[in-house]
Formats: C-alpha cells, structure tokens, sequence
C-alpha cells in the first residue's frame, strides 16, 4: 500500500503560487470603474476652469490672488506640462495619446484601488491636455494648452499639470513600497521563498540547502553498490 505522506506534492499553481490572495473576476472591473470615474472627475474640473479661464482673464494682465506671489495668469502653452518641451506639441500630443491607450489596456487588469487613483489622474489630466491639442489654436495635433495659474517662480499650469504628476508620483511610491498594481496589497514572498525572499530548500534538501542523499546513497552520500547477482 503506498504511503501518503510520501508521495511528491503537486505543484502550486495561481495565486497560491505567487504568495497572493485569490482575486475576484469583478474586482478588476471595478477598479476600472474607479479608474475611469477619476479620470472623468480631473478632465471635466480641468476642461470647465480652461473655459472660464479664457472668459475672464486677458493675456498679458494678471489678476492677483495673494499679492504678485499667487495670480491668475492666462497663457498659451505648446510645451508639456510647466511649459516644458516647448516646440515639440504635436509629438507630445502623440505621446499623450499612447499613454492614454497604455492606462486604458492596463485598467483591464487593475485590481490596486491606489494603482487606480494614480493612474486615473494620469489619464484625466492627460485627457485633459489632449483636447487641447486637438480642438484648439493653431490646429489639430498643434493645439496650445491653456494655463492659467501662476504660484512664484513656477511656471504657469493648470488642473491637468499637477494631476498627471501627481499621479505619477503615486505610482513610483506604491512600486517603492512593492504595492503592484494587479495585487490587493503588498506582493507577499511565494510559497517557495521565506519572508527576505530567499528560496527554501525542496524536500531533497536539508535545513541548509544540502541535497539530501537518496535511497541508492548512505548518509554521507556515496552511492550504494549495486546488488550482486543472485543476491536479494
């Protein structure tokens, strides 16, 4: 009769194998939700402050808000966010694009609420400045951000600029920390590993990592003599 106990383990597989809880088929669906509704929740505040921005404020003549330290200055941008990379608007226009496609493709599988946060500002503020580029001055693909908040000596920006580095920001700190964005909390060590990450010996090894000597070797590991003929 064969012995249980002895038999070899079947291996791990799934989320058991990773060290991660089992995930819901509709959690990744509602961190799309919440991924889309942030998103939503910038492009909207970003498009409705760009719109009165232009209504109210002329070019060229501030208004104060805490004396010359905090104003309300309306610019045309046609770098990236800060008035960076001025010059080069439609090629930041395409990239804004990708990202956008990118955010979307990994929201499928999000399953991090904070992952979601981060990346939903990102998509919201890049969304944000994308219609910009597309429906304004001078042209499709050429468009000029409208900028509209001044705060000292940094350049002017607006709802999107610090919602996209914000998130950003977000995101490299939840990686820092081993928060991924398809895990519910911080990525565990695997079943095969102990809690630094080192690999732990198989059951044909020692406490140590020694191979443990088979049923054709002795203890010191030297294999056993072949039976002589007639023997046994």
């Amino acid at each position: 009769m064969t012995d249980e106990s002895s038999s070899p383990a079947e291996p791990v597989t799934g989320a058991a194998a990773t060290g991660d809880t089992p995930v819901s088929p509709a959690k990744p669906r509602r961190r799309l939700r919440l991924l889309l509704s942030v998103a939503a929740v910038v492009l909207v505040f970003d498009i409705i402050t760009k719109v009165l921005a232009v209504r109210l404020l002329t070019p060229g003549q501030p208004v104060s808000i805490i004396g010359d330290t905090v104003t309300w200055t309306l610019v045309r941008n046609s770098g990236a966010a800060f008035s960076m990379a001025t010059g080069y608007t439609w090629v930041l226009t395409l990239v804004a694009t990708g990202v956008v496609f990118g955010i979307i493709w990994m929201g499928r599988r999000l399953v991090s609420p904070w992952w979601a946060l981060g990346l939903g500002m990102i998509l919201g503020g890049a969304l944000g400045n994308l219609v910009d580029r597309f429906f304004r001055s001078p042209g499709p693909l050429r468009g000029h951000v409208v900028d509209f908040l001044s705060i000292g000596w940094w350049p002017v920006f607006n709802v999107a600029d610090p919602a996209v580095v914000g998130g950003a920001i977000l995101l490299v700190a939840l990686s820092l920390f081993g928060f991924d964005f398809d895990t519910v909390g911080r990525r565990q060590p695997t079943g095969a590993e102990d809690e630094v990450g080192r690999r732990q010996p198989t059951g044909a090894e020692d406490e140590v990592g020694r191979r443990q000597p088979t049923g054709a070797e002795d203890e010191v590991g030297r294999r056993q003599p072949d039976p002589e003929p007639g023997e046994g």
